[in-house]
Order: structure tokens, then C-alpha cells, then sequence
């Protein structure tokens, strides 16, 4: 059964929603390779008191594992909110296939910072389930002021 982005895009919000619950900033990421779910990945960076545990970063490296390779480039990440820098670097090094996020990042994402930093023949795909994922990041920062 194919599915769309707006199915794949509703697996990386619950991803996201578990970011949440651990009290983590709500985002989530998963990766797709020939219409199977081969990773999931929600930010870690507080449980694992690492700055680098970010959503794409974990689902990266399960569907690398998974595939017995480090190269995407016939995968596709859905993640809840734009990559930063960090994370479209990674994907670029992998030469993931197609990135598809929900909301954008006007204050770290990579399109201000770093517009070039995904492989040249990277799909990117933006505003899937926009305002789902929007939402979710203003709820989580409005509970923790």
C-alpha cells in the first residue's frame, strides 16, 4: 500500500509527541526507504546530555544500520521541523534521497544559516502538516514558561 507524506508525516509527529513527553523539545523524524519505515527518531539531547542527539541524527543512524550502509539516497527523512545546520550537514552526507518537514525554523534552520548544505539532488519538500508540527513546538515552549 503506498502512502503519502501526510501518513509519514504522522508518524514523525508522534515521534514528536514522545520528545514531549519526555520533556524534550518536541520533534521527531523518520525514515522511509521504499514505502517501509525503516527509523524513527525523536530528540534525545536532554536524556543523553548530548547537543547532537536531534531527531534527524537519531533516525539517520538507525536506517543506516538498518541498511547496512551510511548512504540515503534512496530514502526519505519526514521531520516535524526544518533540520538545523547540524542535522542538514549529516543528511547531506548521506545524501539523503528527499527531506520533507513540517514547519519551518526561522531562528536555526538550515535554509537561513546553511541553504546549500543538503546533496545537490536532495528533494526538499516543506509545510506537510505545517500547523500540527508548529503547534506542538508552541505548546511544549508555552508549558515551560
Amino acid at each position: 500500500m503506498k502512502r503519502d507524506d501526510n501518513f509519514y508525516m504522522g508518524q514523525a509527529l508522534e515521534e514528536a509527541r514522545k520528545a514531549f513527553d519526555a520533556g524534550e523539545i518536541p520533534i521527531g523524524a523518520i525514515v522511509v526507504c521504499r514505502d517501509e519505515i525503516i527509523a524513527r527518531g525523536h530528540n534525545l539531547t536532554e536524556m543523553l546530555t548530548d547537543v547532537t542527539a536531534h531527531a534527524e541524527m537519531q533516525a539517520i543512524t538507525a536506517a543506516a544500520a538498518h541498511l547496512g550502509g551510511k548512504y540515503l539516497n534512496e530514502c526519505t527523512l519526514y521531520v516535524t521541523v526544518e533540520p538545523c545546520i547540524m542535522c542538514a550537514g549529516a543528511l547531506g552526507w548521506a545524501q539523503i534521497g528527499r527531506v520533507v518537514f513540517g514547519t519551518a525554523d526561522e531562528k536555526r534552520g538550515y535554509q537561513r544559516f546553511a541553504p546549500e548544505a543538503l546533496h545537490p539532488k536532495t528533494q526538499v519538500v516543506s509545510g506537510v502538516m505545517e500547523e500540527e508540527c508548529r503547534n506542538l513546538m508552541q505548546e511544549f515552549f508555552r508549558s515551560r514558561r
